[in-house]
């Protein structure tokens, strides 16, 4: 494998993305205004719905909060004991209510806790009175508001790294091979190895700059919320694409119709799209879909920057999924390699 080749390779790739003014300003234009219109649709307020969690041990326990979840109007979310620290850093963060635990022992009161800074949770603590006929005793919590434009830049930005990422990979790989220019390639010294490297290291480059430029400039403009390290998020992008581009040369490794490569590149976007948590929460949601959402690339990079920047996520807290992320990396790079053909006849 020789460097010169790869970086030649690597040069021609980026200077005929960067003469592409077109698109070189979509990749810029379009995720600026989409989070710019978030931020002005939601940014000082979100859904007007009461979301409230609770945690019953057992059936009896639940029973004696019945009367309180027959009430309507209100979105009701089940916690396991286990889940309880991650319940009260969603009520932390406003992103729940209010949180109500049943004891097992009904000689207990009940307990629930509000966020002293949440008008909802006032308004709640005023209905559970009402509400339940076992007295139940108060607990509270402190934290700062995330605005949904917080929470939804994430998503905006793995949307665009993934638009980016498998079509601007897969269409150009169909496009070489089409056009004839991969089977001129095959009669210099350039590997297939080396030609997939170079792909993957001029899109990651793209990738890497635009998101960066886009998410420090939104940060600045909007002060958006980043609690954790940056070291760590940058690390997130960069496996996340490097996971994404993967795919991308995997899907069309050895595809010669663009018409084809489109529609299996919209097989693989479309489900992340919905699924990996981009626009809403999955909480709540049927048990199976989160586990088909689990087995999505893009999931795990939007949930650890997501936790990163609202949350303070440390390196122990995304390892799991960044170890994900490679495991995909590597079966979707081994397919590509396996599987890779310079032109349309192999």
């Amino acid at each position: 494998m020789r460097i010169t080749n790869i970086l030649a390779l690597i040069g021609a790739r980026n200077k005929e993305f960067y003469r592409d003014r077109g698109t070189l300003m979509w990749n810029l234009a379009f995720p600026l205004l989409l989070i710019l219109g978030f931020a002005f649709a939601f940014g000082y307020g979100g859904q007007a719905m009461f979301k409230v969690g609770y945690i019953a041990p057992d059936t009896s326990n639940k029973q004696a909060i019945q009367p309180l979840l027959d009430t309507k109007y209100i979105d009701f979310v089940e916690y396991s004991v286990d889940q309880k620290a991650s319940a009260l850093k969603k009520l932390q963060h406003h992103k729940m209510d209010m949180l109500i635990q049943s004891n097992s022992q009904q000689t207990q009161p009940l307990q629930y806790w509000v966020n002293t800074s949440s008008p909802k949770g006032y308004t709640l603590e005023n209905i559970v009175k009402g509400t339940l006929a076992k007295p139940a005793e108060k607990q509270t919590v402190e934290g700062n508001e995330i605005r949904y434009v917080d929470w939804v830049l994430p998503g905006v930005l793995g949307m665009n790294m993934m638009f980016s990422c498998l079509f601007g990979v897969g269409y150009s790989l169909v496009r070489y091979r089409k056009n004839g220019v991969l089977k001129r390639l095959q009669a210099t010294p350039v590997r297939p190895l080396e030609f997939i490297l170079a792909q993957v290291v001029s899109r990651m480059l793209l990738v890497v700059s635009v998101s960066s430029v886009l998410f420090i400039g939104t940060w600045q403009l909007l002060g958006l919320t980043m609690l954790g390290n940056w070291l760590l998020l940058f690390t997130v992008l960069i496996t996340g694409a490097f996971c994404l581009i993967s795919l991308a040369l995997a899907i069309c490794a050895r595809l010669s119709s663009e018409e084809l490569a489109g529609g299996l590149l919209n097989l693989f976007s479309w489900p992340m799209m919905f699924l990996s948590e981009l626009w809403f929460s999955l909480e709540g949601a049927s048990p199976i879909l989160q586990q088909i959402a689990q087995a999505l690339p893009l999931t795990h990079i939007v949930s650890s920057a997501r936790a990163i920047m609202t949350e303070g996520a440390d390196l122990a807290s995304v390892a799991p999924s960044l170890i994900t992320l490679i495991i995909m990396t590597m079966i979707f790079l081994l397919i590509a390699a396996t599987s890779f053909r310079w032109s349309e006849q192999g």
